[in-house]
């Protein structure tokens, strides 16, 4: 775990900041939407997700608490209204809560239409009350099986416990959870059924994800990968699913399953691009701005938090991101043995 506060070679609190038009992409696409990374590190191994023996990033790399929320808002600045914050696991940082609180005041200020937090909910139990009273008002919790063997099979750790009570705690604080859950080809495609009844007796919309072909992992993709329309048929054959207008920033389309009163979402990144209406970009915990999560393009903003006029180059920095942000991602899963999209983990990323 990393202390909350690096070196800081500025001090963000005597810097000016200056007015800079919102963020528009060469496609015309206005990006209103980040996914801030505060850590690489996680206290489980999904498999889908990292290798077991997975190497974290040195201390020095990370960007501290003060830099992060320098740099939300300097995404705020420029019409930014939703920020996620993700991981790896966000709440193993220390003293995540210090930079919540302070992204919280901006959305009680009206500056955020939202802040939200993707968890693995192992130490939601402890920290949802806090969340709730920061101004969070939803959490997505991945989670992919209700089976604690296939949970320990996924992740590699026995926490399935610690997840269920960090659903519960959220829910008694008031916050909304959603749960995302990655389709896996013979690993829990069986359980998808029950677990949308088990979100919808909860009052929790369930959302599924196909595999995304990021990052090299011990298993082939291609025996991972199971397509949603595949999904989506064989749940049509036991429910009616309504279509719905439903919008929550992100890529997901939904359906509303009238015998379990419940919404499902779904997330298909090889099966329906969804990138025209794309409008989000990612930064890592390393200060690195990917403008898609399916290509490998990135420039380096901690150069910029670091350097002598941080929010001129910031600025400029993101200029230059909108016009090389491409229209659509590559991501294909056609063949076994096939190479990654793209080399990085999505945990370098962040969800």
């Amino acid at each position: 775990m990393y202390n909350s506060v690096a070196p800081l070679r500025v001090d963000f609190k005597t810097v000016s900041r200056m007015s800079a038009p919102s963020l528009k992409d060469a496609f015309g696409r206005e990006i209103s939407y980040l996914r801030l990374s505060v850590t690489d590190r996680c206290d489980l191994r999904c498999a889908y997700c990292m290798a077991e023996d997975m190497k974290f990033l040195p201390k020095r790399d990370v960007l501290s608490l003060e830099e992060l929320e320098f740099l939300a808002a300097a995404f705020i600045d420029r019409g930014v209204k939703k920020i996620r914050l993700t991981g790896g696991e966000p709440l193993v940082r220390r003293d995540i809560m210090s930079l919540i609180n302070r992204l919280g005041a901006r959305f009680e200020a009206n500056e955020l239409e939202e802040l939200t937090i993707t968890t693995n909910a192992t130490q939601l139990e402890r920290f949802a009350g806090d969340l709730f009273a920061a101004g969070v008002r939803r959490v997505n919790v991945s989670l992919d099986t209700l089976d604690d063997e296939n949970f320990f099979r996924l992740t590699r750790r026995r926490q399935l416990g610690a997840v269920i009570r960090g659903i519960d705690a959220a829910q008694r604080a008031g916050l909304k959870v959603k749960i995302n859950t990655v389709a896996l080809k013979d690993t829990n495609q069986s359980e998808i059924p029950a677990m949308i009844e088990w979100a919808h007796g909860r009052d929790m919309t369930l959302t599924l994800i196909e595999v995304m072909p990021l990052g090299e992992i011990e298993q082939d993709r291609f025996d991972q990968y199971l397509p949603l329309s595949a999904v989506s048929d064989d749940l049509k054959s036991r429910w009616t699913l309504e279509p719905l207008e439903m919008k929550t920033g992100g890529p997901a389309r939904y359906w509303r399953i009238i015998e379990t009163g419940g919404v499902l979402g779904m997330i298909t990144p090889l099966t329906n691009n969804f990138c025209a209406g794309c409008n989000r970009v990612r930064v890592t915990c390393t200060g690195e701005i990917y403008m898609c999560l399916g290509h490998g393009d990135k420039l380096d903003l901690r150069a910029a938090l670091r350097g002598p006029n941080p929010t001129q180059t910031l600025n400029e920095l993101l200029d230059v991101a909108m016009r090389r942000k491409p229209e659509r991602h590559e991501f294909e899963i056609s063949k076994p043995g096939a190479e990654p999209a793209v080399a990085r983990h999505m945990s370098v990323t962040g969800g």
